[in-house]
């Protein structure tokens, strides 16, 4: 069931709300929190259809914030809130309000949902795209108790990652983050199988993912050694290898899919490993309201201190820089000086060359040749 609602209000909205549940005979209201999913108008079919396949797990209000930019001035000072309720089979298994601002309500956009939120229910904001540098400073960001957003959608994931470590507060989340979460658990599990030391770990993924270097942080974080981040051509998170004293730990998947699971002494075996889809990813993040402490620490590890050389390759360096022999520098001879000389011309000092000749010396005779000068007397 649709309705759609042109120039109204939020008074308006929640009539529409009580009368649809009515027709469709479901008065009791059966959902467990609200979710709040800022979007704009391209990204919004994704974000809809995204957050009603979560709600098959989690019921709940959906309110859909798209805020409409005006092309002309005078489009700019006019607000004005269209709305689409929609109930029953076409909103999941929850409710949901696409809301589209005009104007200046969408600079005010938290004036517009709060009246619209289920009461005693926890809150939780989505950006699916364009997320604010500091979440839980956002007007819209301060009515949720769990912030999510997502730094693969943003145009440079890595300053993304450190304005996340910057501004991070408590209930702040990361679809990035959720993305490795069967990749940690099954190098949790991979470690508890072997009884060695960890040396050194590489994790290698697509350049512009930052699952790669959330997963990276993370490993470094909790095992306390250098994590290389390497690139490769994906698709996503490719290999994760840890270096330890009983033999090298691999995690390798190259088709998004199945990966392979190697440990030192055992048998390869293959494990599911597959890239789920943003429904997924939403769903396990609503499933806990408390702060993530895990994701907070390995955010705030930080970024920079990742890359470079792993120590096995350091080692390797200065193994074959100490291995090339020092070139031979030439010996210069120095005379001793209380020794005699061999002959009068080894004592004379070397006389400088002599100059070279110009066109007309050849004809001139030399001084031993012209006849002496006889002064004149005075007379």
């Amino acid at each position: 069931m649709k309705t759609d609602l042109t120039d109204t209000t939020a008074s308006k909205i929640n009539k529409a709300l009580v009368q649809g549940r009515r027709a469709i005979g479901t008065p009791a209201v059966g959902m467990v929190l609200t979710l709040v999913v800022v979007t704009d108008e391209e990204n919004a079919y994704d974000a809809l259809k995204a957050a009603d396949d979560a709600s098959h797990e989690h019921p709940s209000r959906t309110l859909v914030v798209i805020k409409r930019v005006s092309r002309s001035p005078r489009g700019r000072t006019q607000s004005r809130l269209d709305a689409e309720v929609r109930l029953g089979a076409d909103a999941g298994s929850g409710e949901t309000v696409v809301l589209r601002l005009y104007g200046e309500v969408s600079d005010h956009a938290q004036s517009v949902v709060l009246p619209l939120l289920l009461p005693d229910a926890p809150v939780v904001v989505w950006w699916s795209v364009d997320a604010p540098r500091d979440p839980a400073g956002d007007p819209l960001g301060a009515l949720g108790q769990r912030r999510v957003t997502d730094s693969y959608t943003a145009e440079k994931p890595i300053e993304e990652l450190r304005a996340r470590a910057e501004s991070y507060e408590p209930g702040d989340t990361d679809l990035a983050w959720a993305r490795i979460t069967p990749w940690r658990s099954m190098l949790a599990a991979a470690l508890d199988q072997v009884s060695c030391e960890i040396v050194s770990a590489e994790v290698a993924g697509e350049e512009s993912n930052p699952s790669v270097e959330l997963l990276a942080m993370w490993l470094a974080d909790r095992l306390h050694v250098h994590v290389r981040r390497a690139v490769s051509a994906g698709p996503g998170l490719t290999q994760v290898r840890m270096e330890t004293t009983g033999g090298p730990i691999t995690l390798h998947r190259s088709d998004g899919a199945m990966a392979t699971l190697a440990l030192p002494g055992q048998p390869d075996r293959a494990v599911a490993l597959k890239r789920r889809e943003t429904s997924e990813l939403l769903a396990e993040e609503l499933r806990r309201l408390d702060p993530d402490d895990t994701y907070a620490s390995a955010l705030r590890f930080g970024v920079d201190r990742l890359g470079g050389q792993s120590a096995a390759e350091r080692e390797a360096e200065r193994a074959a820089a100490a291995a090339q022999p020092t070139p031979a520098l030439p010996v210069r001879t120095v005379p001793d000086p209380a020794a005699p000389a061999d002959s009068a011309d080894d004592a004379a000092p070397a006389r400088p060359a002599a100059a070279p000749a110009s066109p007309g010396d050849a004809d001139r005779p030399s001084p031993a040749q012209m006849p002496p000068v006889r002064k004149a007397d005075p007379q």
